[in-house]
């Protein structure tokens, strides 16, 4: 089952600048998220964001932020964004099949809500190097259960190299030149 641009919509999760510290290899975390969130954005692709307790942790790290879009980003308080009001009505108006996931805690926020919406019928892509926690060995399990759930395991540029599909596309030039260097 490949990524499709006109089904995948990308959900960027709880990078918020203030647990970043404690969280391993967060600059590759980061750039990772901004990556993705550039290559959605080049190839149409809707990108949604969450933010746990932003009242309490603060928001999505700045440039990240900005990126995304403050009007796309939804504080919430249940740890699955898809069981949030606020995320879940935003998210299902969208009306994407594939839910392609990438941010923190990979054993909190990233598995509960792949598991959910898992449950709700979607399909699930979680990006390996794109999710992170405090403890890599929390990471590491959360991607096995995760994958035995049946969630599809990906890295960002085999996102990449499945939405664009052919080196015919008009977006190959563009993603050959700013994602692929």
């Amino acid at each position: 089952m490949l990524l499709d641009t006109n089904k995948s919509v990308l959900v960027v999760i709880d990078v918020q600048a203030k647990l970043l510290p404690g969280v391993h290899e967060q600059q590759r975390l980061v750039d990772n998220c901004k990556w993705l969130t550039r290559l959605a954005q080049l190839m149409a692709v809707p990108v949604i964001g969450s933010e746990q307790y932003p009242q309490g942790l603060g928001h999505t790290e700045e440039g990240l932020r900005e990126l995304i879009g403050a009007d796309r980003l939804y504080g919430k308080a249940h740890f699955a964004c898809i069981d949030d009001p606020d995320f879940g009505n935003a998210f299902r108006k969208l009306d994407r099949k594939q839910a392609v996931l990438c941010g923190m805690e990979s054993h909190a926020c990233v598995i509960q809500s792949a598991l959910r919406l898992l449950e709700e019928g979607y399909e699930v892509f979680v990006i390996a190097d794109s999710i992170s926690a405090r403890n890599p060995l929390d990471t590491e399990v959360a991607l096995r259960r995760m994958e035995k759930e049946g969630v599809r395991l990906l890295t960002r540029e085999m996102a990449g190299f499945e939405w664009v599909r052919s080196s015919d596309a008009p977006q190959f030039k563009a993603f050959s030149m700013e994602f692929l260097r």
